[in-house]
């Protein structure tokens, strides 16, 4: 077992068939290398008993030690030795961390007078890079737990964090790890298979850096990393104070859990930014607020399961993927929570690989945020489980197999369904249900595939009566203000009509359009595409420009749509949207109005029956033999192409200026 020359070993004692246990006792005391400037109090045993580090003076700690007491006036520092760190724990908790400056990686014991079991632990340096955007960071982690392939390095654990349970190289039953400092972790586990049964880790204070899990309770690395947590309970409050990181190509499997993050107060001096060297908060950009995510996946090819867990955020995110590609993100039979108005279930990006299958989803403002990813949503069918259990590696028994119960996704969400601000795809099957008070299906001006299949119940129960809205992006991006990245950017709504473009054909699906089939569903809601396209005539000053058309390309197999379908002008409620009114990006209004870069196209395929509800404006519309056009009872329909009266007729496909009038 790795430690340092001057580091004591743990006392072990041997456990019939179960290895070697690492007590989680106390070492010996060591010396502390004591400064003329400070002072330590010595017993008559020669024990250290008091330390006092006045102003403007330094107390090096060489090795881990014990003291009654500990005095740091505002200016006096203790620290570790050049590749070491120090914690100090109090009966048992880290307390005293904190950062040295808003934005920064570094920590000091805190100021101030502290008394008790006191234990400053010297631990070996466990340094973390980050690329960031703008500046590459090493992240000088303290954690209670440090584990590689090996099993548990002591020497670069804090072992007096470490409360009750029992550790082995291969597993840690029922411990406890309690930290009211800031960028502690929990358990850091980078190399090997490894096994948390029922720990208890709760951290207040904040954190620094989610993309690494600088400050999380759990972190695992590394693509030989396989980490099992089975029954924790998480509970941590603060900025960026993560719940579960997985990174680097680890396989982090959460099963029987509780997880939940609130929020923590940002610094006074912290400026919101999506520079990920120091974002420490949600991109306002997004229609969403907070502080914390419960959970992040990222790097190349990383793995996160959630099984049977409950897994809450007070806002901005619960199960994230951030800054990787090709990262596995699954739940079954999990409960998604946020606790506020704002927050987000799910996010996809880096063509991460999403499957939610028997979940239940309960959010303030997105079930799932886009941009690149692959999203399932359907029932967690024993095959269906089987066959991720195969894939994933997450190793369930027959017997935990059995236990999983079939059920289907539920999502309730306080606004929108789904949102894209970037290119990807969502597949709805089984039994799921999308209950939203907005719009289902939200597209901000993006390449998006939409699958929905109806044939097991699956539900989309939009509040506003919108099923897909496709809209120009309204985020404003962040504006560079001496040379950092702010978000301080202000969305204007564009005004006048955009120009059409000549070389934009509205009546062709192209590979940038926005798709949506759906098959064995019967569907209640509208369908508006209020693309402008067009640089001239694009958003004002702030606001983002879509210089191409996009067209709604719809599909209807054996289903049955009663609603409108048609190209329209959106606006928002207000014209003008900044940091303080964030929650409006997003809300518009839809006027019918004629095609300009906005096609909308339609399959009304076998068996298909669409009932319109009122006037809509479309540039192809196929209909099959058995399929139909109607109106609602006691309402008659009326068509026009290019301004001229055409008769509805089935097996017919219409191309032009369409028109279709309710009376």
């Amino acid at each position: 077992m790795e430690r340092t020359p001057d580091q004591p070993s743990m006392r072990r004692r041997s456990v019939l068939g179960a290895g070697v246990v690492l007590v989680a006792a106390v070492p010996t005391l060591a010396t502390l290398a004591t400064p003329a400037s400070a002072s330590a109090a010595t017993s008559d045993s020669g024990t250290k008993t008091d330390i006092i580090v006045g102003a403007g003076q330094t107390y090096v700690v060489t090795s881990t030690t014990r003291v009654h007491s500990l005095t740091i006036a505002p200016g006096g520092i203790i620290t570790a030795p050049a590749g070491y760190s120090l914690t100090m724990t109090i009966d048992g908790v880290e307390k005293g961390g904190l950062l040295t400056t808003t934005g920064g990686t570094d920590t000091r014991i805190a100021p101030g007078t502290y008394r008790g079991g006191i234990v400053l632990t010297v631990a070996q340096a466990n340094p973390v890079a980050w690329a960031g955007v703008s500046k590459a960071l090493t992240l000088p982690f303290r954690q209670a737990l440090y584990i590689d392939a090996v099993g548990v390095v002591t020497s670069k654990s804090v072992q007096a964090s470490v409360r009750g349970g029992r550790v082995t190289h291969q597993r840690a039953n029922d411990i406890h790890i309690t930290s009211t400092g800031q960028v502690f972790d929990g358990v850091y586990v980078a190399g090997g298979t490894y096994t948390l049964k029922r720990p208890s880790i709760a951290l207040t204070g904040d954190g620094r850096c989610d993309f690494v899990g600088y400050g999380a309770a759990i972190v695992g690395t590394g693509s030989t990393t396989r980490l099992v947590v089975d029954g924790a309970t998480i509970s941590n409050q603060g900025v960026v104070r993560t719940g579960v990181v997985a990174t680097n190509g680890s396989n982090v499997i959460v099963k029987n859990s509780q997880i939940t993050t609130l929020n923590g107060v940002l610094p006074t001096d912290y400026k919101p930014t999506v520079d990920t060297s120091y974002m420490e908060s949600a991109p306002w950009m997004l229609s969403i607020s907070g502080n914390v995510r419960a959970t992040n996946l990222l790097g190349t090819n990383s793995k996160a399961t959630y099984i049977n867990s409950a897994i809450t955020s007070e806002a901005w995110g619960v199960l994230s993927t951030d800054s990787g590609s090709g990262c596995q993100l699954t739940a079954i039979n999990s409960v998604v929570t946020n606790l506020s108005q704002d927050g987000y279930g799910t996010y996809a990006i880096g063509n991460a690989v999403e499957k939610l299958l028997g979940t239940e989803f309960n959010v303030g403002t997105y079930a799932t945020i886009n941009t690149g990813g692959a999203v399932y949503y359907g029932d967690s069918t024993p095959e269906a489980v089987a066959k991720l259990n195969a894939d994933l590696d997450l190793g369930l028994t027959d017997e935990e197999l059995a236990a999983i119960q079939e059920q289907p996704t539920v999502i309730n969400s306080r606004r929108f369904g789904v949102m894209w601000h970037g290119a990807g795809s969502v597949d709805i099957s089984g039994g799921t249900i999308i209950n939203s008070r907005q719009t289902t299906f939200l597209d901000k001006g993006q390449q998006v595939t939409i699958t929905v299949n109806g044939d097991q119940g699956a539900q989309l129960n939009p509040g506003n009566g919108i099923i897909f809205q496709l809209m120009e992006n309204d985020d404003p991006g962040p504006v560079t203000v001496d040379g950092v990245t702010l978000n301080t950017g202000v969305y204007h709504e564009p005004t006048g009509e955009p120009a059409k473009l000549a070389s934009f054909d509205v009546t062709a699906v192209h590979s940038s359009d926005a798709t949506a089939t759906f098959t064995d569903i019967n569907l209640q809601g509208d369908f508006c595409n209020a693309i402008r396209g067009g640089t001239a005539t694009a958003a004002g000053p702030g606001g983002p420009a879509n210089p191409g058309g996009t067209n709604m390309v719809l599909t209807f197999d054996n289903s049955k749509v009663e609603g409108v379908i048609t190209a329209a002008a959106s606006k928002h409620h207000v014209s003008t949207i900044s940091s303080a009114n964030y929650e409006q990006l997003g809300e518009v209004t839809n006027t019918p109005q004629k095609v300009i870069n906005n096609g909308v196209i339609v399959f009304l395929n076998s068996d298909s029956q669409w009932t319109v509800t009122g006037t809509s404006y479309q540039s192809k519309l196929v209909i099959a033999t058995d399929a139909a056009v109607t109106a609602q009872p006691g309402r008659t329909l009326s068509m026009t192409v290019d301004g001229t009266a055409r008769t509805i007729t089935p097996g017919t496909t219409y191309t032009g200026a369409i028109v279709l009038t309710i009376h």
